[in-house]
């Protein structure tokens, strides 16, 4: 057997409760002897590794091995995931194949509109492989769930991570990721870009919001961690983001460069405590975010070597760090390649999305040739980041089946769909009024999206009541006047409704709007915990 993670499924559930009520911290697996024999005992001599039980640790000689074959050129390229515009999936062929980069973030214009399964699968069949010299291909994706979903159509519909705390259920939580990471593996997806461990501070968070677990964070370091081990269990590789967090800064840095106002050390006990979990749940990658820190107002932590030293200082991490995506605003967008070879240097492994991929290889060749970018300290890092893709490879080969699309799920894990309905039946949230509602056997439905009206309708049909132009009125905008209103994004945009039952799901995906139409029948309860506090909270009542 191949050395353990940090936690596994059992473990992390167990480690992760102190969180919640002191500043305990997931521990690994610890085993002795008595262990070892029990575990001998019951061994067969030809199992099968499990997920839990590969590491990059494991490949840490071979990567050493493949690091070494490398030409200058190849080694510059390992350190880079590249990007390309247009569906030409060819054209991101080229680009890795051309440059010997490490691997491609696929996003969603790589992707024809509503795009199939099959579809999203042929993009990363035709990137696989493209890698020579024994380096798997990193194909990575944000795909997070909620407003955060790359893949459309092409991938299951995941509500986003505050959705998954709000159930407040662990097991869930590592479950539903461990089905979003088998989907993603089933898709030919490497790496996702989740989970997010940034504490939300509400409404003035606009990069980030749901797309965190809340604004506590002891619970949220759970909730992480979970899905950490989820992800792993699925087969992907995941990465905690953005260190050392965005969720207090009211800059979006798709735009501009957020400045922390405390320090990473002033931190450690409240905004790093997700990030330490995730670190000990074993996760194999954090991403570095593009926040200004007191010291250090106009460099961005991406190009800041003090910052890349507190992450590894504090959260004793020895894994792989990845900038946040290098087309992002707060970077310079000029530096033809520069912004690359600042990165290495100040401390990242992996450099996401140049400017220009082509551009920041050959940067990065010739910061070697003159000195400024040591090739040794280049092959440590290239080490680090094949021994995880080695160990994910090998993961994926534990992770069988087909749920891209259909019901079943991969063979011998949890049916997708029944994890998808528990979801949204455990978070559905009430924010003002009664757990339960009266019930009604006929609603009509105002405000919202014409793609969620169409949604509820279905789901409201499906559920057995009458959608037409009587019954109870069902607001799906704060502004529209009903008996009813129904939030599917922020809870707090659906503070100044006049409704007298309100209700949040979150999101809008299917699962979430059935979810919404049990309730308002009058076949369930909901159970959701808020996960945030804001002006207006305090009316929703328990219901946990």
């Amino acid at each position: 057997m191949r050395s353990r993670l940090g936690i596994i499924a059992a473990t992390a559930v167990l480690a992760l409760t102190g969180c919640s009520g002191g500043t305990s911290d997931p521990q690994p697996e610890k085993t002795g002897e008595a262990g070892a024999q029990q575990s001998a005992q019951k061994a067969e001599p030809e199992k099968a590794a499990e997920p839990a039980d590969i590491g990059p640790a494991d490949f840490a000689d071979e990567a050493k091995e493949i690091v070494e074959s490398f030409s200058d050129d190849e080694l510059a390229g390992s350190l880079i995931i590249g990007t390309w515009s247009g569906t030409d999936t060819q054209t991101g062929v080229n680009l890795l194949k051309n440059n010997d980069l490490g691997g491609v973030i696929v996003m969603a214009d790589n992707l024809p509109e509503n795009p199939t399964p099959d579809q999203v699968k042929g993009v990363t069949e035709a990137v696989n492989g493209a890698r020579s010299k024994g380096q798997p291909v990193s194909i990575g994706v944000d795909q997070e769930g909620g407003p955060v979903s790359r893949l459309g159509t092409g991938a299951l519909p995941f509500p986003p991570l505050m959705a998954l705390s709000a159930t407040e259920d662990p097991e869930l939580t590592q479950t539903a990721t461990k089905v979003q990471g088998q989907n993603l593996t089933d898709l030919g997806f490497t790496i996702d870009f989740a989970p997010d461990a940034d504490v939300t501070t509400g409404e003035k968070d606009v990069a980030i919001n749901v797309r965190s677990a809340g604004d506590d964070h002891k619970a949220l370091a759970e909730v992480v961690a979970q899905a950490a081990t989820g992800y792993h269990l699925g087969g992907v590789a995941s990465s905690a983001k953005h260190f050392p967090g965005h969720g207090r800064l009211h800059v979006d840095s798709h735009e501009s460069l957020p400045v922390s106002k405390k320090s990473i050390k002033e931190l450690e006990d409240t905004d790093l405590l997700p990030f330490k979990s995730a670190v000990k749940a074993g996760i194999p990658m954090v991403m570095m975010g593009h926040i200004g820190l007191p010291d250090a107002k106009t460099t961005p932590a991406t190009l800041n070597e003090k910052a890349y030293k507190s992450l590894r200082d504090t959260l004793d991490f020895d894994g792989v760090i990845i900038t946040d995506a290098l087309n992002m605003k707060a970077v310079d967008q000029n530096q033809s390649g520069k912004e690359t070879v600042k990165a290495l240097s100040a401390g990242a492994d992996l450099a996401l999305m140049p400017p220009d991929s082509a551009a920041a290889q050959k940067a990065v060749v010739k910061a070697m040739e003159d000195g400024d970018l040591k090739k040794s300290d280049l092959q440590k890092k290239a080490e680090r980041v094949v021994a995880m893709q080695l160990a994910t490879a090998e993961t994926q080969k534990t992770v069988t089946g087909d749920s891209g699309g259909d019901d079943s799920g991969p063979t011998g894990s949890e049916n997708p769909q029944k994890v998808l309905t528990d979801v949204a039946e455990k978070s559905l949230t009430v924010l003002k009024g009664e757990c339960a509602f009266e019930g009604t056997d006929s609603i009509s439905i105002v405000g919202g999206s014409e793609k969620e009206k169409t949604e509820l309708t279905k789901a409201a049909k499906d559920a057995g009541l009458t959608v037409g132009s009587g019954g109870t009125s069902v607001s799906l905008s704060p502004e529209s006047s009903a008996e009813v209103a129904v939030g599917t994004a922020a809870p707090w945009t659906m503070r100044n409704t006049s409704a007298q039952s309100v209700i949040t799901a979150y999101d809008s995906n299917p699962n979430a709007l059935k979810a919404v139409a049990k309730w308002l029948k009058g076949d369930l309860r909901a159970s959701g915990k808020l996960p945030v506090d804001y002006d207006g909270s305090d009316k929703a009542p328990d219901c946990s």
